[in-house]
């Protein structure tokens, strides 16, 4: 009786699972699509606490992909005390690093159906979901308004775009006017709802940008986002840090100290994409040579710190990519010498052939001075022999293929 009782639920229960619509199958699921790894505040961005209080921060952000409905993520993940916020919005920006939203797009944000928030110290807040039509690759205008100042400022000092600090409450102004600073605060992530896949890039400086255009978008995440087939579900976010190595501190925290935060608590992330170990090797000789044993200890160092993060995306069902090292042979800032190259040879070769990775992008192969290869070639150098200009970053974002997201 019973075995026919669980048969008839299941002939009930089997069509109506089968008939259900994607959408249907998909509520209550995100995927992020745009995020920013946060540390503290910059050492150059001085008296910034102060200049917070009772400020508005417009802020905007391109996502990868769109949606019907949105839900910003706030962080205080530097903060010693609750951050309060009093006011949220979020619109489409007219561009990004502009001052202006778009007419009609402007939308109030609330957290458990309040205006006001307060968000522990170290924590990060998810918004309730937001009514706004964004299309794949959409700017969001996201303006905040703190009534006091923070007890620290989290922030992403590296966004290649422009935000803006105003006095008083704007943050459901069509305009603001204020002091412009090229820096990201309490902003660390934007979900669109439904099903989809989200790949995460996680790197240093040249993920993060530098030499990029200031307002443009063109990392060789952007140009990457951009081939991204529409309809494919597919998104892309940076979590590319200024400085970041995976085995030491930097410029923030290393990569490995990072990974459960930046990567692996991503709402949808299947895809891992990792471009670090340039500062590991450059910091290395960069005040003073070093032994022979020291390289080699270094090179077998980062082996073992792939792997780990590989291992840990492998428990939680994230196919990672790894890409190899640019060539830095050129920077006046590290001034490698063949020791330092010879590191780099012998780890891109390990990225290369040692099975570790589900699959490799070889970025050292397509940008490197063919007469030259431990230099970036010329036209894709942006000058200071390590970092790419938009062009290099063009080569990087055409040189991923989209089979690896399949």
């Amino acid at each position: 009786m019973i075995v026919r009782s669980l048969a008839a639920m299941l002939a009930l229960t089997l069509p109506a699972l089968a008939s259900a619509s994607p959408a249907a199958q998909c509520a209550g699921r995100w995927t992020a699509s745009w995020a920013s790894s946060q540390k503290d505040a910059d050492h150059a961005d001085t008296n910034i606490a102060a200049k917070l209080r009772d400020a508005t921060l417009r802020q905007t952000v391109r996502l990868s992909r769109g949606g019907d409905s949105v839900r910003i993520r706030l962080s205080n993940l530097v903060g010693t005390a609750p951050l309060t916020i009093d006011s949220v919005h979020v619109a489409l920006a007219e561009a990004s690093g502009s001052p202006s939203i778009r007419a009609g797009s402007d939308q109030v944000v609330t957290f458990g159906g309040r205006r006001q928030v307060s968000i522990p110290a170290g924590a990060e807040y998810r918004s309730d979901p937001i009514t706004l039509a964004a299309p794949d690759r959409a700017t969001l205008s996201i303006s905040l308004h703190l009534p006091e100042a923070p007890s620290a400022v989290t922030s992403h000092p590296g966004s290649r775009t422009g935000s803006f600090i105003v006095s008083g409450n704007h943050a459901g102004d069509t305009t603001v006017s204020g002091e412009r600073v090229e820096h990201w605060y309490f902003a660390s992530g934007v979900d669109v709802a439904g099903c989809g896949s989200a790949i995460v890039a996680l790197g240093d400086s040249i993920t993060d940008g530098r030499g990029a255009t200031t307002d443009r978008d063109d990392r060789w995440t952007n140009v990457l986002a951009a081939r991204l087939p529409a309809g494919s579900g597919l998104s892309l976010v940076n979590h590319g840090i200024g400085g970041n190595r995976v085995l030491r501190d930097g410029l923030g925290p290393n990569a490995l100290a990072r990974l459960d935060r930046d990567v692996l608590a991503q709402p949808g992330v299947r895809y891992l994409i990792v471009l670090e170990g340039v500062n590991d090797l450059g910091v290395l000789t960069r005040d003073h040579p070093v032994t022979t044993a020291e390289h080699e200890a270094l090179v077998a160092d980062l082996e073992q710190g792939y792997r780990q993060i590989v291992n840990r995306a492998h428990d939680h069902g994230v196919k990672v990519i790894g890409a190899t090292i640019l060539p830095y042979g050129g920077s006046a800032y590290y001034h490698p010498g063949a020791a330092g190259e010879a590191d780099r040879v012998a780890v891109n070769d390990w990225i290369r052939r040692s099975g570790v990775f589900d699959t490799v992008v070889d970025f050292d192969a397509v940008m490197r001075d063919p007469a030259h290869p431990e230099r970036l070639a010329p036209a894709f150098d942006s000058g200071d022999g390590l970092h790419p200009s938009p062009a290099g970053y063009a080569r990087m974002g055409q040189a991923v293929p989209i089979a690896a997201f399949r």
